[in-house]
């Protein structure tokens, strides 16, 4: 899988596959990270890269020119998109990444300042992603972290070929409860399931909770979902179970308070 960058931050992005998985799959050439300065592609002497808006107000705007510089550079080595990172763009979610993932490579475009001439964005950008609905300072936190959640869905790139089929949103859904050793901690028990052995009950146990911690969470999942009758079930033994713990919860604080006074 193969990663460019257009930034005028290069060492910071590059920080990405300085350790961790990221870091592993670039040593183990599964992925490879290319950065590009727009800067190297100006024509002044002071490298420029930014001007004063048309029209007035604050900030800076990015100018086309030396993003075009440097994306035509990017295009002579790879055919891959061209995706802007910015507030604007379409929400970044596990199916969005996993698709891109299948296109073999990506190009990240990251604005700064005030942002980036419309009119090189009409001309050039084949997407536009957003982390969410904030603003951060500029586009190479936002590539740092698709890198990130890509290189993990690059085959051989975690210890455990199950892994990112695992994790939260891979199925979209949240992820279960996880637990290690040990059995007791300060009085909080590993659940008596993952203890026993048996597998078909453990997976029962662990889509039931994926589940109900959805449902508790993030409601707005389980509402895209069309659930079969054995995860219908599954969510109604969760919420059962949850419903009957609140209520005993509820009246020991109760019990509690009574004695108290």
């Amino acid at each position: 899988m193969r990663f460019d960058v257009i930034t005028l931050f290069p060492q910071l992005v590059e920080q990405v596959t300085a350790s961790g998985v990221v870091g592993r799959a670039a040593d183990q050439g599964l992925i490879e990270l290319h950065c590009w300065n727009p800067r190297d592609y100006t024509r002044d002497r002071h490298r420029r890269v930014d001007d004063r808006p048309y029209g007035g107000g604050p900030g800076m705007v990015m100018m086309a020119e030396p993003l075009a510089g440097a994306i035509a550079a990017v295009r002579r080595q790879s055919a891959a998109r061209l995706i802007y990172l910015s507030p604007q763009g379409e929400r970044i979610d596990q199916p969005l990444l996993a698709a891109e993932l299948e296109r073999g490579g990506v190009t990240f475009l990251c604005g700064r300042y005030e942002g980036i001439d419309e009119r090189l964005l009409q001309a050039e950008v084949e997407a536009e992603w957003s982390l969410g609905d904030y603003v951060i300072s500029g586009g190479e936190l936002a590539a740092m972290v698709c890198i990130d959640a890509m290189t993990r869905l690059v085959p051989g790139a975690l210890g455990h070929a199950d892994s990112a089929q695992q994790d939260s949103f891979s199925d979209g859904l949240l992820d279960c409860p996880q637990y290690t050793r040990p059995e007791d901690y300060r009085g909080r028990r590993v659940p008596r399931v993952l203890l026993d052995g048996n597998h078909r009950e453990i997976d029962a146990w662990r889509e039931r909770q994926a589940l109900g911690r959805s449902w508790l969470r993030r409601p707005d999942l389980l509402a895209e979902r069309q659930l079969d009758q054995r995860q219908q079930q599954l969510l109604q033994e969760f919420i059962a179970e949850y419903e009957d713990t609140r209520q005993r919860r509820a009246a020991a604080a109760e019990s509690e308070q009574e004695d108290s006074t």
